[in-house]
């Protein structure tokens, strides 16, 4: 299994969502400034219920907000 890359859209979502600071969205899901801007910077990976309430607040779907991949991710191939 190759190395892992998680990624998100918080930024621009904040963005798009009245220029929300970090300081209201991180008052919003119950964590401080800078967790915001650590998960924003890829230094840190929220839990599932954290990225969930961060989802949440912009009413999206988790995908929208996170996404995940793999560096050697190849396509499956059917086995017929």
């Amino acid at each position: 299994m190759g190395k892992c890359h998680i990624s998100n859209n918080i930024r621009k979502f904040r963005f798009n969502n009245n220029e929300m600071t970090q300081q209201d969205l991180a008052d919003k899901v119950g964590v401080t400034r800078q967790t915001i801007v650590a998960i924003e910077n890829g230094k840190y990976f929220p839990t599932l219920e954290l990225s969930f309430r961060i989802a949440r607040v912009f009413k999206v779907p988790l995908e929208e907000v996170f996404s995940f991949s793999l560096e050697d991710e190849s396509p499956i191939k059917n086995s017929k």
